[in-house]
């Protein structure tokens, strides 16, 4: 069952030489209980697609198109309304371990405030969800840790804390900014099957937002790959991970590293992303691509279907029948 449905989605943002585009016309969906990869070097949209679904945008930031979240239109709702569902209902892990939680505010209270908002609970019960869930992220010693501050605790316990609550009042949907970043890889590795286990455990809908093609091929069912703020390609995970058809996606993937590479330099995607406000005409990739034809600096990029489930977005389409 499809909970979260989004249609020409476009984030604009003020800059100082005027208003910018930051994401254009996305479309996406995700069901209940699928786990949705977004990724794309930095600059792409994906925080700021993030930031449009939970309303927290920069000053002066605006999302236009639909947001279908369990069948309410989320751009609809007023901000009253929205609060209800931000943290509730959508709940999102912020990037940075180190910053997302409160340095002065001990754990418990950032685990409770917002559970006896919403629920409308007793701190007696408050608490005895808290410790519910540092256990469910596997914090050792839960009632020591309730009574700790957050440099008390390093950054993979951290981000598990900040994974706790953000499942405090058992969302539907689960947002992973950058879930990894910063973390050691066997902490990676830790945090990664954490939230493959909660999302079959609490049939959860997780979207994970990540530069690291890497991070999601064990984890993610479906791949969605963004430049200069649109998808250029998406589909089973299998399918983009060992068929890329997108010149940009199969860059992506011939830039990461692999255990054959001793002595070899690293393969890289020439030229560097556009800024925000300077996107090029056409396909946005163009200048960077070595199959780029005239016409993709003229032709904005439309849908082609590779199968069911895996499309690209490529004026020339090179590489469909290889």
């Amino acid at each position: 069952m499809t909970l979260l449905n989004v249609e020409n989605l476009s984030v604009t943002l003020a800059t100082s030489s005027g208003s910018a585009q930051a994401v254009r016309n996305l479309a996406f969906n995700l069901d209940i209980g699928e786990i949705l990869g977004i990724a794309g070097e930095s600059g792409s949209g994906k925080t700021m697609t993030a930031l449009g679904l939970m309303r927290l945008l920069p000053h002066k930031g605006f999302a236009t198109g639909s947001i279908l979240f369990d069948g309410k239109n989320l751009l609809a709702e007023s901000n009253k309304a929205y609060r209800d569902i931000r943290g509730n209902q959508i709940s999102m892990i912020f990037q940075d371990p180190m910053t997302s939680l409160h340095p002065m505010i001990k754990i418990e209270t950032q685990l409770t405030e917002h559970i006896r908002h919403h629920k409308k609970i007793s701190q007696e019960a408050a608490h005895i969800r808290a410790l519910e869930l540092l256990n469910t992220v596997k914090i050792p010693d839960p009632a020591s840790a309730l009574e700790a501050m957050p440099k008390q605790f390093s950054g993979g316990m951290r981000q598990r804390i900040a994974i706790a609550v953000a499942l405090a009042c058992d969302p539907k949907l689960l947002i992973a900014d950058e879930p990894t970043t910063a973390l050691d890889v066997t902490v990676q590795a830790g945090i990664l099957r954490l939230l493959d286990q909660l999302r079959r455990e609490k049939n959860l809908a997780v979207m994970v937002i990540t530069h690291d093609l890497g991070v999601l091929s064990s984890l993610t069912d479906r791949i969605m790959i963004m430049y200069a703020g649109s998808e250029v390609e998406s589909g089973l995970t299998s399918d983009i991970l060992k068929n890329p058809r997108h010149p940009y996606t199969k860059g992506l993937i011939s830039a990461l590293p692999t255990s054959d590479l001793s002595g070899k330099t690293l393969k890289t995607i020439e030229g560097m992303p556009p800024e925000l406000g300077k996107i090029p005409s056409g396909c946005a990739f163009h200048p960077r691509c070595s199959y780029s034809r005239d016409p993709c600096a003229l032709e904005i990029p439309q849908a082609v279907q590779i199968s069911a489930k895996h499309r690209i977005f490529c004026p020339v389409n090179p590489l469909v029948n290889s």
